[in-house]
């Protein structure tokens, strides 16, 4: 099965641009998921195999079920190592931007600091419009994450002898993760003959699983049952709902950042829904919303979000952000459910 990615002209840009630098940064976006620090620890240690210095820098803390990855204990935190950072970004030759389009999603700061680089930027993604300057761009909103393009990127440059079973982990949980576990933007059959090459360098995709999905503490598992009776508002005729997560529900519950991960997906279960959507308060910033969306069939979450949500994503699954209170933001969602309700 062919799963090259990359005509014969952008496979040479990729090489020359590869070889022709020595220290390399890789960023993830704010609130980095499994696919953006899979497929940037992925990448990482392929550009390693190569030669190349390499620093992963994510803007912020990540959820704490994706600490076990092979190679987080290098990852540098903008927010924590700010100075140390900013010098790495100073000395690099060549910018990577992993999962996302816009420097925006980035943060401010670190949005900021990669305007000043001159150095040349590489963009790998697979979310719509990307709007990144960079020297080559590869963006592939059809495919299912930006970690299967990573994957498919080492396999065409013919690194795939090379790699370990640490690459085939992250590069896995980068996959698994934003299909919901292969469950949505995950029909095309090149995926699961990449899932079986990952197989054959020895990965325990159970176990994987597992690390994800089956490490809750007490307190998310009594927050997931809180949130499913008191706080889901389920639209029976429009086959929607939504609920909302406070910052006093945070503190109640003990709150860490990956706690709400996956929950925006369960009322979906309920026959016949479509549309669920999930508001949560930043735990720091007042009236700051943040915004989850997840959808079955044709249902177009990334329109909504664009339209509603200043956000967007895919079809299935996007995300957004609402400067306002919670309260506000209900009404901004019952009024984008409104709206869409033909689609539903």
């Amino acid at each position: 099965m062919d799963i090259n990615l990359l005509n014969n002209n952008e496979a040479a840009q990729l090489r020359d641009l590869v070889s022709s630098v020595n220290n390399v940064v890789i960023f993830c976006h704010i609130n980095a998921d499994g696919d953006a620090l899979g497929s940037a620890l992925t990448w990482a240690r392929y550009l390693e195999q190569q030669g190349k210095a390499v620093t992963v820098i994510v803007p912020d803390m990540y959820p704490d079920f994706l600490q076990w990855l092979p190679g987080t204990n290098n990852v540098l935190r903008f927010d924590k190592k700010t100075s140390e950072a900013k010098d790495i970004i100073h000395k690099a030759d060549l910018i990577c931007c992993l999962d996302f389009g816009t420097l925006s999603r980035a943060g401010a700061e670190i949005e900021a600091e990669l305007r000043k680089s001159n150095a040349p930027f590489l963009l790998i993604d697979h979310h719509l419009n990307p709007d990144i300057q960079a020297v080559l761009t590869i963006s592939h909103p059809e495919l299912s994450s930006t970690s299967e393009i990573v994957f498919r990127l080492i396999y065409q440059s013919g690194g795939y002898d090379a790699m370990t079973k640490e690459m085939a982990v992250t590069a896995y949980t980068g996959m698994m993760t934003d299909t919901g576990g292969f469950t949505y933007n995950s029909t095309q059959p090149e995926i699961f003959y990449i899932i079986s090459l990952l197989l054959a360098k020895g990965i325990d995709k159970d176990k994987i699983y597992r690390n994800v999905f089956h490490v809750f503490s007490i307190d998310r598992l009594r927050l997931t049952g809180y949130v499913l009776y008191q706080k889901l508002k389920v639209l029976t005729p429009l086959r929607a709902s939504y609920y909302t997560i406070s910052r006093e529900d945070q503190k109640r519950f003990h709150f860490i950042k990956g706690d709400a991960e996956g929950l925006v997906n369960m009322p979906l279960q309920i026959k016949g829904h479509r549309l669920s959507i999930s508001l949560r308060e930043d735990t720091e910033k007042p009236n700051l919303v943040w915004v989850s969306l997840r959808s079955v069939d044709d249902f177009p979450c990334n329109l909504m979000a664009a339209e509603f949500f200043n956000g967007g994503g895919h079809k299935n699954a996007s995300g957004g952000k609402l400067f306002c209170s919670l309260a506000e933001a209900e009404t901004v969602v019952r009024q984008a459910i409104r709206k869409y309700a033909g689609k539903l």
